[in-house]
């Protein structure tokens, strides 16, 4: 039995390469510089869903994109080394990424359907540790306030260098980040269904026609 179905989550060491994670990195870096600066001097606009935004409910404050078309593409190619560690058969659904700064948080809370099967990918930048609650217990009375149960468990820590993946089931654990102390950190979630699963059909790509587009755009 593999780690991840004994405890519902996993991490892979060197999923993709220091090198390869260093390029998306710095990619990351230079789409938050640049689309800040065509935000600030009204090239475009925060509607634009091409450009990331500084908007993100979950995480005020970070950078956030949804679908950015390099990480779509790591949605897919990191599959291989998933199903190698993990015997997973899984479907893509989609990616978002985000680029953290000083005194982010990301509050406890579960996922959606679309992330089934969970990844967060480390690209770069500074430590940040992220906690999963293995009981698989609901312990949130308001996630965007982080309002949670006083009992709550504590959960396990995970510290992810660059290249490594945490794979989780995002719908039955909960997982958060206590306070960023570090200047930045770039993160990248690939999200998956069970290709046999019952959300395999209805749900590929996250209800898009194909990757690398947004549902509004």
């Amino acid at each position: 039995m593999s780690t991840f179905k004994k405890n519902k989550y996993q991490v892979i060491r060197g999923a993709i390469s220091k090198e390869l994670a260093n390029i998306a990195y710095t990619y990351l870096q230079i789409s938050a510089e640049a689309d800040n600066w065509m935000l600030t001097n009204q090239v475009t606009h925060d509607k634009n869903p091409l450009v990331g935004n500084f908007k993100d409910k979950q995480v005020p404050g970070s950078y956030a994109k949804y679908a950015d078309r390099l990480m779509e593409t790591l949605l897919i190619k990191t599959i291989p080394v998933m199903k190698a560690k993990t015997n997973l058969d899984l479907i893509p659904t989609y990616s978002y990424t985000r680029l953290y700064r000083t005194g982010n948080i990301l509050n406890r809370h579960k996922d959606r359907p679309s992330c089934e099967i969970s990844t967060t990918l480390c690209l770069g930048g500074d430590t940040w540790s992220i906690f999963i609650d293995p009981t698989g217990s609901n312990n949130v009375i308001d996630e965007y306030k982080g309002v949670m149960k006083p009992d709550a468990p504590k959960g396990n820590k995970v510290n992810l260098k660059p290249g490594d993946m945490l794979i989780y089931s995002g719908c039955e654990l909960e997982h958060w980040r206590e306070p960023f102390q570090g200047n930045l950190c770039g993160q990248v979630f690939l999200h998956y269904n069970h290709a046999n699963g019952p959300y395999a059909k209805t749900n590929l790509y996250d209800k898009r026609p194909m990757l690398g587009i947004v549902k509004n755009g």
